[in-house]
């Protein structure tokens, strides 16, 4: 049995966080209410308001993916060669720049940019906010924070896009403007906090290094490991199944074979948002002490359950029924995500050598943006080909390899990787 905590609760986890954590954790509400009110509505933007083709919208939309999947590899080893403080800076400045430039951009070329300067925000807050925290907050603390983390970034990502939803308006090209504008300016108070009251922080250790004055580890050497090319395929699973379709195949699903309406579709993200906030603590709370790997097999397993659901939406089509199935999809979805993000950034940085810490949250990155772009291209193939239920089928059946790899995973990691034994706190 797991150990019983002694105090929970919001409360209880903030009077826990040492001073450098709560000012880490003071901005994400803010930053994510900028990324909220631009989320739902960038394709909307290029497409209606600058005029683009659908087709060459959907494309640009691509680049933020293809180009944080490149730089997330670099940005690994920036991070454990610069500190991570450095890294997260860089990514903020880039994203105010792309946001800024998206705003005024009238052409493909200048929105095309723009877009790249935000996938490299993209692609290097993973592994470098992954690695700052982890050198701030440790042992089950940790856990707990990507946990809390998660929930606030939801909430901040829910309420932007209610409030975007009133406030964009196509008619009125000014209202999108602004929006952007307001995204790009969220990145400013943790740019102020990072070169204020962190301004100490380097999240970065110095490397060992060989005999011949190589270094210790690179990519290659991470990769060989076991336990390392579980993870990697744990996390590109749960990427296809899970944030892969969820933007691609779920909508699409949604509105081919379960026929709701668009505004049924954006009520269920609603949703999801709530579960996700209204559950957090109380999922992180029961998962303290227990295998971080059995708990990615429940949420494995819920998520198995939701694309089910899902599917059967698509046998009463147009029906309440299916509206209720697609609202179900969501809550049992956002059910899932606080499971898994609960568990698997704490694996990822209690596996991780301090040394390497960014390269090793960059490798769990790059397979979890592999997996968003490789989601969204198979289900288009299924659904134009009206194979629902062939969609839901691979999904279901990328579940159940999920819960395979968390079991194997589980076979290789130690005791205090997985959770069951407490970290060594220095």
């Amino acid at each position: 049995m797991p150990p019983a905590p002694g105090r929970s609760g919001a409360l209880a986890f903030w009077s826990e966080l040492p001073r450098d954590g709560k000012w880490l954790l003071s901005t994400v509400v803010v930053q994510f209410f900028g990324r909220g009110l631009t989320l739902p509505f960038t394709i909307i933007y290029l497409h209606e308001v600058r005029g683009f083709s659908l087709g060459l919208a959907g494309t640009l939309m691509a680049l933020i993916a293809v180009v944080g999947l490149v730089v997330t590899g670099p940005a690994g080893v920036l991070v454990d060669r610069y500190g991570a403080r450095v890294v997260v800076l860089a990514g903020l400045l880039a994203g105010i720049g792309g946001l800024s430039l998206l705003a005024f951009a009238t052409t493909p070329l200048a929105a095309g940019v723009a877009l790249c300067l935000f996938g490299v925000q993209l692609g290097v807050a993973w592994p470098s906010i992954n690695t700052l925290v982890a050198t701030v907050v440790q042992g089950d603390l940790r856990q707990r924070y990507y946990g809390v983390n998660f929930a606030l970034l939801n909430l901040g990502v829910g309420v932007g896009g209610a409030v975007g939803g009133f406030i964009v308006d196509v008619d009125r090209p000014s209202t999108f403007v602004a929006a952007f504008l307001v995204n790009a300016a969220a990145f400013v108070p943790p740019i102020v906090v990072l070169l204020g009251p962190l301004r100490h922080l380097r999240g970065r250790v110095d490397q060992p290094v060989t005999a011949d004055g190589a270094p210790a580890a690179g990519y290659l050497q991470i990769l060989r490991r076991p336990e390392v090319l579980w993870l990697t395929v744990l996390s590109l699973i749960a990427s296809f199944v899970g944030y892969g379709q969820m933007e691609g195949g779920f909508p699409a699903f949604a509105r081919q074979a379960a026929e709701v309406s668009t505004r049924v579709i954006g009520f269920a993200f609603v949703v999801n948002t709530v579960v996700i906030v209204a559950l957090q603590f109380w999922v992180m709370n029961r998962a303290r002490g227990r295998r971080r790997t059995r708990v990615l097999v429940v949420m494995a397993s819920v998520w198995a359950l939701a694309w089910t659901v899902l599917g059967a939406t698509g046998l009463v089509p147009g029906s309440v029924a299916a509206v209720a199935g697609v609202l179900l999809f969501h809550g049992l979805f956002g059910l899932g995500e606080t499971l898994l993000q609960s568990a698997l950034p704490a694996i990822t940085n209690d596996m991780a050598p301090d040394h390497l810490r960014g390269r090793y949250n960059a490798v769990s990155s790059g397979a979890f943006q592999a997996g968003t772009i490789a989601g969204p291209v198979v289900a288009g193939v299924l659904l134009e080909h009206h194979l629902a239920g062939g969609f839901i089928g691979v999904v279901v059946l990328g579940c159940i390899a999920l819960a395979g790899a968390a079991f194997a995973l589980e076979r290789r990691v130690t005791p205090v990787v997985n959770g069951v034994e407490p970290a060594l706190v220095t």
